[in-house]
């Protein structure tokens, strides 16, 4: 229960705390905040990690506090966000083989595999930009695109241009408007907002499975 409250207390405070990352460890936060993008985007097993606020919290704080630079912030997140990504995807790749012979790994199934493998077919490589903007789905994207038959050629231009947009994206969106009064004040409403908005997709989608199926 104590964790559950922390791990909320952090989710809803996300400016306090990464002021305080800044008071303490000064540029050492530009290596932090590396840190946890990559390892959301790189490690299947953390997809829980407050990739989206993060993001809009660093960018409110470089623009009131001065205390980070958005010109190197920008660009060394994309960077965490690729390598991440990389990794993933090649972890995928090598661990594609063993789930199908295996039929299992950890939570993969060889039917989630075949069942995405279809998905990218049908949507295209756009699938990987979108899964950018998806909590939980921008983990397991890269893994799933790797243990399924698209090639590292055709991912890793839609894996640039995800990267870009949503590091750029959110980031940006902190910076211009994280300090008004508004969000300012209302900050923990603003960081529900932003989850909520991230994992509509999800929901969206599962409603119109369910959906699907009782008309079928």
């Amino acid at each position: 229960m104590e964790f559950i409250q922390s791990v909320l207390d952090f989710f809803l405070h996300l400016d306090k705390h990464l002021a305080d990352l800044i008071n303490e460890y000064g540029t050492l936060t530009y290596a932090i905040l590396f840190l946890i993008i990559f390892v959301e985007t790189g490690l299947i097993v953390m997809p829980l990690l407050p990739g989206d606020s993060l993001l809009f919290a660093a960018g409110a704080l470089a623009a009131s506090t001065g205390a980070l630079d958005i010109k190197i912030m920008i660009p060394l997140l994309i960077v965490a966000a690729l390598m991440g990504d990389n990794v993933n995807y090649f972890v995928g790749k090598f661990l594609g083989t063993q789930i199908k012979m295996r039929e299992r790994i950890l939570f993969f199934k060889r039917e989630y595999i075949t069942e995405t493998e279809n998905f990218y077919q049908k949507h295209g490589g756009k699938t990987v930009i979108m899964a950018r903007f998806i909590p939980i789905v921008r983990t397991i994207a890269p893994f799933v695109a790797g243990a399924g038959s698209m090639n590292y050629s055709k991912y890793i231009g839609y894996c640039v241009a995800g990267a870009i947009l949503w590091v750029v994206g959110v980031t940006m969106l902190g910076y211009l408007f994280g300090n008004l009064p508004f969000i300012k004040n209302n900050f923990e409403l603003v960081i529900f907002g932003i989850i909520g908005l991230s994992v509509a997709p999800i929901i969206f989608q599962f409603i119109k499975s369910k959906l699907s199926r009782a008309t079928a």
